[in-house]
């Protein structure tokens, strides 16, 4: 019994004998006489260019002039990227070592060769049309095709291969192929940044428990040179400022740490400064923000301050109370010299009486009131 089969422009006819593919058949129709059951017509779609057919990679190498006279193969080296155009547009990538085949007719594809092991850095025009979003750029990712840098302004790249340093990057956006390589990428800012030293528990010289917090500010002023020298920024710039507030704090006492806060910055930022220069990293500025003391400290230095001002207060009262007794002395002295003067002086208090008395009863004249009465006020 013979089957008609109808293959459509946009289909193909695989001619299947002893699960092998013998032949591909154009469009048209078909009668065919199975051969005892074994052989068959399998129509495929070549809409999508690529064909999916299970196994159909080896049949460039069971049957090379069929596959060739049907398909665009993209038969890669281990050392080959391939970049796969169709008309005249990109659309895929290809790890090396890949084997694809393309179906010829209704789709123009050309697949572009790259050899990886010559070639770092991707083209602008491919690395633009990869993007770092998108369909191609996830399937870059997905194979490993290349690392993506994205070296913002005010920042500095640097790119390794086997841990070893082979570029500095300005500002901009670099792809590079990944295949057979270990690369990796570092972006190092410029910018100033800010770091805390929080809840430092230090013991003065003598011996005071303090809690302290520390701000400051700094920039990697050669990145090169930190790159080299240090794995960790942060964490290098906050053991050293640390250490630097440890030993500061602990060669002073608490006497003076609180008579002068800004000498304890100047210390600090001395020694942290010298060793973070040496590694290529700038400290801008430095302070203590808060210096905080146990319970019972604070209470003792309040007993303190309120025993100075005590002091103090009674030192000016005895000043003032020696300065009305040399002022008495001094008036009394006069007084005995001059009579005067004590005429005058009774007749202050006279007028001061008088200033309390509602109503007197003077007897004896003038001379009662000048006499008698000034002898009632000083009894």
């Amino acid at each position: 019994m013979k089957i008609r089969t109808v293959i459509s422009p946009t289909e193909r006819g695989l001619m299947i004998r002893d699960k092998a593919i013998v032949d591909i058949l154009s469009p048209g129709v078909y009668w065919h006489v199975p051969a005892f059951g074994t052989s068959r017509i399998e129509v495929v779609s070549i809409v999508d260019a690529q064909c999916n057919y299970p196994h159909i990679e080896t049949l460039a190498k069971t049957n090379p002039e069929l596959a060739q006279r049907h398909f665009i193969i993209a038969d890669l080296a281990d050392n080959e990227a391939g970049v796969v155009y169709q008309d005249n547009k990109l659309v895929d990538l290809l790890a090396p070592g890949s084997v694809v085949l393309y179906w010829k007719g209704l789709v123009d594809t050309v697949i572009s060769r790259i050899n990886t092991s010559e070639v770092l850095e991707v083209a602008l025009p491919l690395a633009q049309a990869i993007g770092r979003t998108g369909k191609l750029a996830k399937r870059a990712a997905e194979i490993g095709a290349v690392l993506g840098v994205d070296v913002q302004q005010k920042q500095v790249g640097f790119l390794y291969e086997s841990g070893v340093r082979i570029a500095t990057l300005d500002t901009g956006y670099y792809l590079y192929w990944k295949f057979k390589r270990k690369l990796t990428a570092r972006v190092v800012t410029t910018q100033m940044i800010l770091t805390e030293v929080s809840g430092q528990e230090i013991l003065t010289k003598d011996k005071v428990s303090l809690r302290l917090n520390l701000s400051a500010i700094y920039k990697i002023a050669d990145p090169a040179l930190a790159e080299d020298s240090l794995g960790n920024f942060d964490e290098f710039v906050y053991r050293e400022l640390q250490l630097a507030l440890r030993r500061a704090v602990g060669a002073q006492t608490l006497d003076q740490l609180l008579a002068d806060k800004s000498a304890l910055d100047s210390t600090i930022a001395g020694d942290a400064g010298d060793k973070l220069n040496a590694v290529g990293i700038e400290l801008n500025s430095v302070g203590v923000k808060d210096v905080i003391l146990p319970g019972e400290m604070k209470d003792i230095l309040n007993q303190v301050v309120a025993a100075e001002k005590t002091a103090q207060a009674n030192n000016i009262r005895r000043r003032e109370e020696t300065a009305a007794t040399r002022s008495l002395l001094n008036t009394a002295k006069l007084m005995a010299d001059n009579p005067v003067l004590v005429r005058l002086k009774e007749l202050e208090a006279l007028e001061k009486v008088t200033t309390q008395v509602d109503k007197i009863t003077v007897f004896g004249g003038m001379e009662g009131v000048m006499n008698d009465l000034v002898k009632i006020g000083d009894s």
